[in-house]
């Protein structure tokens, strides 16, 4: 069984560097993936942050295609609780037309931001509807495929595209799993954001055991995780050794990672409720192409899946581009030895 390698890009802006410089690096390393093979390059959408430009994954996309010209591009993901399912499938659809056959539709469960952005982006809205509604209704508008008995029945989200983007539902939970399951659509489980390869595992058999194939599909699960590759132990050691995961748990119930514990504190102030925070270090696949390449190996035995997207928000920018090929060199070697 072959393994698949697509890379997320989430637009890290480091210290010293301004949001137009993350960027320029996003179009220098979706152009690496494209050249060193990748299947796909995704970028994320966060609100109201000084450490991630991408708020608009849909404009960066746009770019990224132009700068592009075989991978595909995707959102990792549209935050769909914010947004009209309607006018998510136009703006995929704008996209999809533009490059036929290249356009993935991630849709993801989290807020993307704290409170207030959250207030903001729903700023007027009065829908109820759940999540699972949302991407359902997306569903139908992106496949234009609208019951005759809708309230909309006719409507269609144009422009009307050859081929339709690929939607995927995007989640760190087995209760994401369940609802990729039951809608019969891909499934990516974030690694990077959950941290216990335990879940991830239970996520991914529940996919499997509870998908709905009564909508012509079969189960496509994809597992996104972090990655340094360097030239050494020591050196992947230290890469990956800034990085932290920090969790807002609300006593609503509600837990929320984020970035670092200053976001953490602000999310439980906006939130307006106590809240308690919890700081671990991330789940990292990092060492030499060797290492690395027999834990990738490894994952996939156990999980059985065919496809990882990757994220490596490492500094300097150049260590960066470096493990993506060092990743490559390593996936190499294990097709020659196949």
């Amino acid at each position: 069984m072959g393994l698949t390698i697509s890379v997320l890009d989430q637009s890290p802006i480091y210290p010293g560097e301004t949001a137009e410089q993350a960027f320029a690096h996003t179009v220098v390393l979706a152009r690496k993936a494209e050249e060193l093979g990748f299947r796909r390059f995704w970028v994320s959408e966060h609100h109201d942050s000084e450490q991630v430009a991408g708020s608009s994954p849909e404009v960066l996309i746009s770019y990224l295609l132009a700068k592009t010209n075989t991978i595909r591009i995707g959102s990792g993901g549209v935050m769909l609780q914010h947004y009209s399912p309607y006018k998510v499938a136009e703006n995929f659809n704008v996209l999809a037309s533009l490059e036929p056959g290249r356009v993935d539709l991630g849709v993801g469960r989290a807020p993307g931001g704290l409170p207030k952005s959250t207030q903001a982006l729903q700023q007027g809205s009065r829908e109820s509807a759940s999540l699972t509604d949302k991407i359902v209704e997306l569903r139908k508008y992106v496949q234009d495929r609208l019951e005759a008995d809708h309230p909309l029945a006719g409507l269609r989200a144009a422009p009307h595209p050859a081929q339709a983007p690929e939607l995927y539902v995007l989640g760190a939970s087995v209760d994401s799993a369940k609802v990729a399951a039951g809608l019969g659509l891909p499934y990516v489980f974030s690694l990077f954001i959950n941290g216990d390869p335990a879940i991830a595992l239970q996520a991914i058999q529940t996919y499997r055991q509870s998908f709905d194939t009564s909508h012509g599909s079969e189960p496509q699960v994809i597992l996104a995780l972090s990655l340094v590759v360097a030239e050494s132990e020591a050196e992947a050691a230290e890469l990956a050794g800034k990085q932290k995961v920090v969790k807002v748990r609300l006593d609503s119930g509600r837990t929320v990672t984020l970035g670092t514990r200053e976001q953490a504190e602000e999310f439980g102030r906006q939130a307006g409720e106590s809240y308690t925070i919890e700081e671990q270090d991330p789940w990292i696949v990092k060492g030499t192409k060797e290492v690395v390449r027999e834990q990738l190996l490894a994952l996939q035995r156990d999980t059985g899946i065919e496809e990882m997207i990757v994220t490596s928000n490492i500094s300097p920018f150049e260590k960066r581009v470096r493990s993506f090929e060092l990743l490559h060199d390593a996936l190499v070697e294990v097709k020659a030895e196949a």
